[in-house]
């Protein structure tokens, strides 16, 4: 049973170690302190396309380097190094944003967008160490369990990051502002801590060492060979297309939704509440889709996730109070983790283990390219019409065709227990 391994726990703690930056930083007070703060006076598009292009710049960073690295990693048994280098890199950076001050959008936006790059380079390398700690009827399970535990990590922080906003005083800083820093600087403590025992418990399997030089070197050289490999792997290439374009609108909605909400006159605190929601929403229904996909097939709990998405999508163009917001973010809650979990354990299933870190070098690059359209057309339409919610229309359209896409993957539950 995985449930009893230590390598599994490891892997699932970093999870719940990086999730304290998506939740706390990435979707909740980031946009908000950036928007009425580092922003201040700036019309709400502007703010928003700015957060887009740093948002845009960070996925691309990932994007680039994310093969060729995971190329190198494989090489010469660095997976471990390079996760624990982008997680300490992404942990200091998110610390960092407590030095910017009002008015500082640029030195904050590029603390913010260090941090998201560390954050998208460290899940690269966590993942790929997937098939390393699950065998093939674990992987759904295992996958599940670490999303769960980002749930419940980042909320547990992130609640507390409320409390330290609500009671400011009770933490000895002067205002509501400085309990925000300060926050971004729990986040890299916590991030940094829980990200010990994945590099302890989780025993990387030994290759022959290169020198890490002639490892990249040799990692450039063969990156054309590794996207032949992929394309080589029928269902696993198919699967990475579909997944390109419907995690585009995914990750659109986890970056861009407090924003969105502040565009439309919400209220910041309570769209915050809503946030922390759906992390505990998240954590149990997380579990039950990674039981969803080993009890019938992924594809099928994919499908439900984004049939989901889609409907909220355009329930949210006409959205116009905070308890839709909260009634938005509850349903999101629901399928969030498990789209997530699910659409990494299937690829998983359709690699080669001994090359599972440069095909997750592919995964991921195409996972930070697939949220890169999604928040400059959120932010490009914004600009140009000067209307914010017209920019969920384009979103929802990546659903649609993702589920699309994702149906032309024919592979059958027996071939997924051979396709590795």
């Amino acid at each position: 049973m995985y449930l009893k391994k230590k390598s599994v726990w490891g892997w699932a703690l970093y999870d719940w170690a990086n999730s304290a930056f998506a939740t706390t930083v990435m979707v909740a007070f980031f946009p908000v302190l950036f928007k009425g703060y580092f922003t201040q006076g700036q019309l709400a598009t502007e703010s928003t396309a700015k957060l887009g292009l740093f948002n845009a710049l960070a996925t691309l960073i990932v994007a680039l380097l994310a093969p060729l690295l995971g190329a190198a990693a494989d090489k010469g048994s660095r997976k471990k190094k390079f996760l624990a280098s982008a997680a300490f890199l992404g942990a200091l950076a998110t610390a960092g944003l407590g030095l910017a001050h009002q008015g500082q959008w640029l030195l904050a936006g590029l603390f913010y967008m260090f941090g998201s790059a560390g954050f998208g380079a460290s899940i690269s390398f966590s993942d790929s160490l997937l098939n390393d700690i699950a065998n093939e009827d674990e992987v759904h399970g295992v996958s599940a369990l670490g999303y769960a535990m980002g749930y419940l990590g980042g909320g547990l922080l992130f609640a507390l990051n409320l409390f330290m906003v609500a009671k400011p005083e009770l933490f000895g800083l002067a205002d509501q502002t400085a309990a925000v820093k300060a926050s971004f600087v729990t986040v890299g403590i916590w991030w940094a801590i829980f990200s010990i025992p994945v590099l302890l418990w989780v025993d990387e399997p030994k290759q022959k060492s290169e020198p890490l030089m002639s490892s990249i070197k040799m990692a450039m050289r063969e990156l054309k060979q590794t996207a032949n490999a992929v394309r080589g792997q029928r269902s696993a290439f198919l699967f990475l297309l579909a997944y390109l374009v419907y995690n585009d609108g995914v990750g659109t909605s986890i970056k861009m939704a407090v924003d969105f909400g502040l565009s439309i006159g919400l209220d910041s605190t309570r769209l915050s509440l809503a946030i922390l929601m759906v992390q505990f929403v998240g954590f149990p229904l997380t579990l039950l889709f990674g039981w969803l996909a080993k009890r019938f097939h992924p594809k099928t709990a994919i499908y439900i996730c984004l049939a989901v998405y889609f409907c909220v999508t355009i329930w949210a163009v006409f959205m116009n109070t905070i308890n839709e917001f909260f009634g938005m973010a509850a349903v999101i809650g629901c399928v969030q983790g498990g789209v997530q979990a699910i659409s990494r354990s299937f690829y998983a299933q359709l690699i080669p283990s001994e090359k599972s870190g440069e095909f997750f070098g592919f995964f991921n690059m195409l996972g930070r390219f697939s949220g890169l359209l999604g928040p400059l057309c959120m932010a490009g339409i914004g600009l140009v019409t000067g209307n914010s919610r017209l920019g969920l229309l384009a979103v929802s359209c990546f659903f649609v065709v993702g589920a699309w896409m994702l149906s032309r993957v024919k592979v059958s539950a027996s071939e997924l227990r051979t396709a590795k």
